[in-house]
């Protein structure tokens, strides 16, 4: 099934999803890691990576905009009270806003640090802010702080997620799974 339903996720949703999962997950230890490397070939190697991937996800969750746009959501469980209805929907929008986020303030850090960058060494990428140190140290922080609040906001997405699968017994998370499809 490749678009979405009213009771189902599509092939590409679910794509998108756990691939933008994985990346992000893998992003959280690869900035520490760069940001807290002594000065070295490895140091600019990790902050390549990190970046690439930033910028990876800045496309992938406007690929998954898109299809959210131009699909249904699948519906909450009948009986979900509203105050989780409300959690629901403002944790995925606050799941948006810090995917789209992080990598700009990344980009606007690279920027205002005056530091050449290639995407995985190949595709230049363009400042979009002027070279500022304090620009970039203001953004470095702010950039922390999103990290952060990705990291918090994550742990209660998936504690929902496991809450809905194991405690309520509905198909919230199966629905996600990749390789599950539509009940006939």
């Amino acid at each position: 099934m490749l678009r979405n339903t009213l009771d189902a996720w599509g092939a590409p949703a679910k794509f998108l999803h756990w691939v933008m999962a994985a990346l992000i997950l893998a992003q959280i230890p690869l900035g520490l890691a760069a940001a807290g490397w002594r000065i070295s070939p490895t140091k600019l190697e990790l902050f390549v990576w990190h970046k690439s991937f930033g910028m990876l996800i800045l496309l992938l969750v406007a690929l998954r905009l898109a299809w959210r746009v131009a699909n249904p959501t699948p519906v909450l469980p009948i009986g979900m009270p509203a105050w989780e209805r409300s959690a629901a929907r403002a944790s995925h929008v606050l799941l948006y806003v810090l995917m789209f986020a992080l990598p700009v303030t990344g980009w606007i850090i690279n920027s205002a640090a005056n530091i050449p960058f290639r995407i995985f060494w190949l595709v230049p990428l363009p400042p979009i802010v002027a070279p500022d140190k304090s620009v970039a140290d203001f953004f470095a922080s702010v950039h922390g702080v999103l990290a952060a609040t990705l990291a918090v906001v994550l742990v209660a997405h998936v504690g929902a997620a496991l809450r809905h699968h194991f405690v309520k017994r509905n198909a919230v998370l199966a629905r996600m799974l990749p390789g599950t499809r539509r009940a006939p």
